[in-house]
């Protein structure tokens, strides 16, 4: 069964960058489209940025475009989501999902996700 382990979160202050990695075992992710989401304190789950199984095709929040940048190594069976420009409102539990094979289509977004990460910490302050 896929297990998602993301990494790379921490401290930051505004400005400044951060790499998430979201590293998959256990079944390969190559066939999947994988998500980023976050949760802000007292706030709801949201879709952050998507990539396609390919790697071709990627979309992004209006909060991220611009600043975010969603890529994968299928070959490392890992998606990364290098972050530039942090601000404080990007703080949050950041999530990655994989869409559940049983319903892959490898496209964004994922009909149904099937696997999520622990989640990993960002936060932004100076």
């Amino acid at each position: 069964q896929l297990q998602l382990v993301e990494s790379g979160g921490g401290l930051v202050q505004p400005g400044g960058s951060l790499r998430l990695s979201c590293a998959a075992s256990g079944d390969s992710l190559n066939l999947l489209a994988v998500s980023w989401f976050r949760q802000a304190p007292g706030k709801e789950r949201e879709g952050v940025s998507c990539i396609s199984s390919s790697g071709r095709n990627t979309n992004y929040a209006d909060s991220a475009k611009g600043r975010f940048t969603i890529s994968r190594d299928n070959a490392r069976n890992t998606v990364y989501l290098q972050m530039d420009s942090l601000q404080p409102e990007d703080t949050g539990i950041y999530y990655c999902g994989a869409e559940a094979p049983l319903f892959a289509l490898g496209r964004c977004p994922p009909r149904r996700f099937g696997s999520w990460g622990q989640g990993t910490q960002v936060t932004v302050s100076s």
